[in-house]
Parts: C-alpha cells; sequence; structure tokens
C-alpha cells in the first residue's frame, strides 16, 4: 500500500513547486472572476481528476473548463463547443504562461480579464512582470500530483461521516493545499485579518462560522517537507495541548495548527488508518472542547452502495421564538430583571443599572422543566435590543450571558469598549 504514496522531496523541487503554485493562481484567479461567489470561496478552488486538477465548467463563453494534465503536463482548456487549446508545462517564466493562458481563453471564446497579482505568497510579484526563468521537474510534480489522488481519497471517506455542512475536498490555489473542513453552525468572532496579500473581507467571509479544518500541502512558510494540518477557528481553549495519534502528530506553535509530516503516513505500516486517526482525532478534540453538538452533526462513516440507516428521532421541542411566550421586564430603581412565565413557572435574567451608560448582566436560571426551549437566549437578545434602543452598553458578568454574545457576532456591537 505504501507505494501508492509516492516520495515527494520538497527540498528537491520546491523552485518547480512555487511555479506550478503561481500558473494555478493565474487559472484560479480567471475562475474566480467569471464565477458567482459561493460561500467560503469554494467557487475558486480545483477538484481533483485522475490525471490532475480541474476547475470543473467556469460559466463563460460557452462555458469553458481549465485542467491541468499532470501526466502528459500540459493545461488544457476547452469550451463546449468543441474548442480546445493547451499550454505546455515546461520550464518557462510566470509572465509567458500568463500571456499564453489569456490568449488560449480569449480563442475559447471567454473573457481573460482577472486580478493580475498572486495572493497569499510573500512579495507577490504581477504576473506580467514577473519574467524570472522557472524550472519544470516533471516526475516530482507527478508524484506530487499523485500523492494529491491518495490525500484526496482518504479526506472523502472521513468526509462521509459528517452530517453538518461540510466542503467539498478541494485544492486552494491562494495558499496551495488540497483541504476539507467541517462546521458546528455557530458563528464565530470576526476574524482578525490580517492574512498576507489576502483582503481581510475574504477572510472573514472564509471563517464567519466556527470550523474544524483538516488540509494537507506540499511545504513552504518555514515547513521543509509536506505534511497534513488540521486547525480549528476559534481555537477552544486546551485544544493545543490535546493527544492526538499517529505518534508522529504535533502542535506546531509556529503555525497555531497540528501537524503530521507527509512521511510518517507515507511510512505507516497502514498509510490510510494512520492520516485517518489524524483526522479523526484532531476533529474530535476540537470539536469536544468546543462543545459542538456531536449528536447531531455526526454518523457512521460511509460504506459503498449502502444507504445511511436513519431511525425515528422525537420531535424536538417548540424554542420560545416558536410559541407565544414573551418576555417580561421588570426594573426597579437600579435592579431588575427580564422573565419569561409559563405553566407557573418562570425563568429569569437579573442585571445591574451603572448610571445610564452601562448594564450589568450577573445571573441567568433558567428552572429544569424549562430548558431547552431557548428561553436563556431570548432573554439576552431581548437585552441586547433593549440596549441598542436605549444607546446603553452590556457588561455580560453572567457566564451563560457571555457565552451568548460571543457566540452571536451580530450582538457585539452593544458590548462595553474597554
Amino acid at each position: 500500500m505504501a507505494n501508492n504514496w509516492p516520495e515527494i522531496d520538497y527540498l528537491g523541487w520546491r523552485d518547480t513547486c512555487s511555479a506550478l503554485h503561481l500558473y494555478l493562481q493565474i487559472v484560479g484567479k480567471y475562475r474566480l472572476a467569471r464565477t458567482p461567489w459561493v460561500n467560503h470561496a469554494w467557487h475558486a478552488t480545483f477538484l481533483v481528476t485522475p490525471r490532475g486538477w480541474t476547475t470543473t465548467v467556469v460559466p463563460d463563453g460557452s462555458g469553458i473548463e481549465v485542467m491541468f494534465d499532470l501526466i502528459e503536463h500540459r493545461v488544457v482548456a476547452q469550451n463546449c463547443e468543441g474548442g480546445v487549446e493547451t499550454i505546455a508545462l515546461e520550464p518557462t517564466t510566470v509572465a509567458a504562461f500568463h500571456e499564453a493562458f489569456k490568449a488560449a481563453i480569449l480563442k475559447l471564446g471567454g473573457n481573460p480579464k482577472f486580478h493580475g497579482s498572486p495572493n497569499e505568497v510573500p512579495n507577490p510579484v504581477p504576473f506580467a512582470d514577473d519574467h524570472r526563468e522557472r524550472p519544470y521537474d516533471r516526475d516530482a510534480v507527478t508524484r506530487f500530483f499523485r500523492a494529491t489522488v491518495q490525500v484526496d481519497r482518504v479526506f472523502k471517506a472521513f468526509r462521509t461521516s459528517f452530517l453538518g455542512k461540510a466542503s467539498p475536498v478541494h485544492l486552494f490555489w491562494g495558499s496551495f493545499d488540497l483541504a476539507v473542513t467541517r462546521f458546528s453552525g455557530r458563528p464565530a468572532p470576526l476574524h482578525p485579518g490580517g492574512i498576507p496579500a489576502l483582503p481581510d473581507s475574504v477572510a472573514r467571509e472564509a471563517y464567519d462560522h466556527e470550523v474544524s479544518s483538516a488540509g494537507f500541502w506540499p511545504g513552504g512558510g518555514g515547513i521543509d517537507y509536506p505534511a497534513f494540518y488540521s486547525y480549528a477557528y476559534p481555537g477552544p481553549e486546551g485544544f493545543k495541548d490535546a493527544t492526538v495519534a499517529p505518534d508522529e502528530a504535533f502542535w506546531s506553535k509556529q503555525l497555531g495548527e497540528f501537524l503530521l509530516p507527509y512521511d510518517a503516513v507515507r511510512n505507516a505500516p497502514d498509510p490510510d488508518a494512520a492520516l485517518m486517526a489524524f483526522l479523526v482525532g484532531t476533529y474530535e478534540a476540537a470539536a469536544e472542547l468546543a462543545q459542538w453538538d456531536r449528536q447531531s452533526l455526526e454518523c457512521r462513516p460511509g460504506e459503498p452502495g449502502a444507504v445511511r440507516a436513519v431511525r425515528q428521532r422525537p420531535v424536538a421541542p417548540k424554542t420560545v421564538e416558536q410559541t407565544d411566550l414573551t418576555v417580561e421586564h421588570e426594573a426597579n430603581g437600579a435592579k431588575g430583571r427580564y422573565v419569561i412565565r409559563h405553566d407557573g413557572t418562570e425563568a429569569e435574567m437579573t442585571y445591574s443599572r451603572v448610571g445610564d451608560r452601562l448594564l450589568i448582566i450577573d445571573h441567568t436560571g433558567v428552572p429544569d422543566a424549562l430548558r431547552g426551549k431557548g428561553m436563556g437566549e431570548r432573554m439576552v437578545r431581548q437585552a441586547v435590543e433593549d440596549a441598542r434602543a436605549g444607546g446603553y452598553a452590556i457588561m455580560p458578568l453572567c457566564p451563560f450571558a457571555k457565552a451568548q454574545i460571543a457566540r452571536h457576532p451580530d450582538w457585539q456591537d452593544v458590548l462595553q469598549k474597554r
């Protein structure tokens, strides 16, 4: 089995790798410019094929697909009218490839206008101005491509055990990594941005919900070997201290994520099992520490030809938004509370006022009989709405209220500014 996982010498092919990365960026930016935005930039990626990596059909002209054929080492662009244009992958310059690609798209009836500089690389040089001669190591490229075929297969198997929102297994041309991402379904804090040569708006849209993401990339950025990675955003407390398999996996303080060297998988007695252990272990650590709803999000791994079995589930109780329950507001000087009454029982959230500019939430109490109906969240929401209307800030000392506001980035405008 190990023979299916080819050797990859990053230091031996890194100049070719850099060139191939930039060629991918050129084609990827063309797809990005012509395709309507899909959440988390999923519309801009490549998919693995038996011969290389493809854009699938780009909605340009009659429909254009661009494929990196890494068996015969050429870029093949074809439209839906039978037109085909090819560009040899060989020693050349980025500027020459850029010009040849634009000419090919024009011949196929497409629009070759797109952003002309690389993203997510240090010291980016516009494609048209990059005249440095680049090598092209055909054997190294094919070996790396065949590694992505193996990784794609295991990643897809891993994806089958998740019922929640999950990305396709796809190749990002910005960071040059094959990745798969799982989502908790909950909003995440606003991403700080700051990724080199990437608009902050793109990073913030990509990470607008909680994620556990895993991937594979050829090396670079201080890592001189191909490796698998796994991270969570936002990273839950204690995640970096989690124990994950196999033994060669470790937390990289430099990158802020778990790493597993590719060679540890390639040389393992069962490479598939070694990689799957890393994927499952890092995901479970992230999901458990961040308190994801694992029971609702997970299922058994998929099997060929076997329909996933489902069982009758009890109907979930209605949340407070689905009922006629209302939030009442009771105030007595500097003290007050929000309360919901139902069937002779009440849930409450108490607060204290500090002048006219600050409300401190100090306690939320929901009796067992009213749990699971969303009442606590509903009271926090009401307090947020009242703060906006009254022009004052909120300080959530109550752990429950603090957690609710943290999970709703759109509520955080009312927090007291420090």
